[in-house]
């Protein structure tokens, strides 16, 4: 299996496209197939992940993911691949690409309430996907919206060599003019709606956060008149749809649902990433201190983070032993990744190497999928000139997550220190075509070619070469 297979099928230039489509009849996917949907969508990744508009904090991506993934085990659609990515973008909004991409911006992550509110905004998205509404309206409107759709990845990838472009695409990407221009019709969302709450109900989170989440959003756009949130212009929220989710959800018990830590954590990050190291140490102070707001693990964790900017490694140390106190004695934080996470950076940044590593090698074994422990494991692994180990641990969460570039990265410069040219070459190419950067990943392993190989090393080089060349011949390239 070619190892880029997910990127090919919309590198076709738009002229291919004006020559017509065939006729694919009016069966819903007849039109895009589930497939050509996740194709569609990966090739937009392939931007979003290389623009500033991508939130690139692999704990933030990854608590989407396993919120997401409650829900789709409920779907029904319950094997389809999914990805879920943040934005970094703090006004009110989230979108569904093709294929399964659900992004989420920084502002809806900070403005829900509770993390069923979070849940039914995911549900909404995961249920436009599953029941294929992109596919259906392409089939409804003769083909007319496959060539919108391609045009749109198109662009993105066009944007490629023109970084204010990009930037712009992206921007306009989060903000749903996707779903602008596919123009979700009232019955699409209404469907959403109701299997949406489906999702909520058999995943164990409160309905009624559905209708309390879209009725503040309709309160907010009332006060702002025309700034409304885009959330509200892209997922367009009539009192008719309010109301009919009401009262589909008067029929259910009213269940609260205590939130998780890793939701107060993820929220604790945003708000602490939106102010300055000093600023953050006041508001999370504040938060400790006569105001006690908040939830008081997760503000300690801010205080942490912030003093650990701010490069006060004594306080750092002190405030995080009463977190990981509070913690022991609570039983939602007793063994959370996030903070374990944290408490490695501030044990780094003390610089006590020996210690140190011997606390990421039980960290690891505790925690063997959180991808920010393995970042910091494999980097503090490799400034103590332990590359086979880094070598070892990166290439397994490789297989967990091909598409990974910062654990390429990382790989790259394992191989680089142990004088592997074809490996260190080889893996920065794939880094680079995952970010869709193909210029850059063919120069690469024209690198690891020239540094020779065996027989079957330099046979899987020149596939790649290959098929890299085939996608960047399709988009116009030389």
């Amino acid at each position: 299996m070619k190892r880029f297979t997910l990127l090919l099928l919309l590198c076709i230039s738009p002229c291919a496209l004006s020559e017509g489509l065939p006729d694919l009849g009016d069966v819903s996917q007849a039109a895009l197939t589930p497939l050509q949907e996740r194709q569609i969508g990966q090739q937009s990744m392939m931007q979003i992940r290389a623009s500033k508009q991508y939130l690139d904090d692999a704990e933030i991506n990854d608590y989407l993911y396993q919120l997401g993934a409650k829900l789709v085990e409920n779907s029904p659609e319950p094997t389809l691949d999914f990805e879920f990515f943040a934005v970094n973008d703090y006004s009110v909004n989230a979108f569904a690409l093709p294929g399964g991409f659900i992004g989420v911006n920084a502002g809806l992550l900070l403005i829900t309430q509770s993390e069923s509110e979070l849940a039914s905004v995911l549900s909404h998205e995961i249920s436009h996907v599953t029941q294929h509404h992109l596919a259906r309206m392409i089939a409804g409107q003769q083909g007319d919206s496959l060539v919108s759709m391609a045009a749109i990845a198109i662009a993105i990838l066009a944007a490629r060599t023109s970084p204010q472009a990009a930037e712009a695409t992206i921007a306009s990407v989060q903000a749903g003019n996707i779903q602008k221009q596919l123009n979700f019709t009232r019955t699409y969302e209404e469907e959403a709606d109701r299997i949406g709450l489906q999702l909520l109900q058999k995943s164990g989170f409160n309905t009624h956060a559905m209708p309390e989440f879209l009725e503040r959003l309709q309160k907010v756009t009332r006060l702002l008149d025309s700034n409304a949130p885009n959330y509200m212009r892209t997922h367009p929220i009539t009192s008719d749809r309010i109301a009919e989710i009401g009262n589909r959800v008067q029929k259910q018990p009213y269940r609260l649902v205590p939130d998780s830590l890793d939701f107060q954590l993820v929220r604790t990050k945003l708000i602490a990433a939106q102010k300055t190291a000093p600023d953050a140490i006041a508001y999370f102070s504040d938060a400790l201190g006569a105001q006690n707001y908040g939830n008081p693990i997760a503000q300690r964790y801010g205080l942490v983070s912030a003093l650990l900017r701010n490069n006060d490694i004594q306080r750092a140390t002190q405030e995080l032993a009463t977190l990981r106190k509070q913690a022991k004695n609570n039983q939602m934080a007793r063994n959370n990744a996030m903070i374990e996470t944290l408490s490695g950076q501030v044990k780094r940044a003390a610089k006590n190497n020996t210690d140190t590593l011997a606390f990421y090698r039980t960290a690891v074994q505790n925690f063997p999928q959180h991808r920010a422990l393995i970042y910091d494991y494999a980097d503090l692994l490799l400034q103590d000139n332990q590359a086979g180990i880094a070598v070892k641990l990166l290439t397994e969460q490789l297989t967990r997550h091909p598409s990974d570039t910062t654990l390429y990265d990382l790989q790259a410069r394992a191989y680089a220190m142990q004088g592997k040219s074809l490996e260190q070459h080889q893996a920065q190419a794939y880094s680079y075509a995952w970010q869709g950067n193909l210029y850059a990943a063919i120069e690469q392993l024209e690198l690891a070619k020239q540094a020779g190989g065996s027989f079957y090393q330099l046979s899987t080089i020149e596939s790649d070469l290959r098929e890299l060349r085939e996608m960047l011949g399709a988009r116009g390239g030389k």
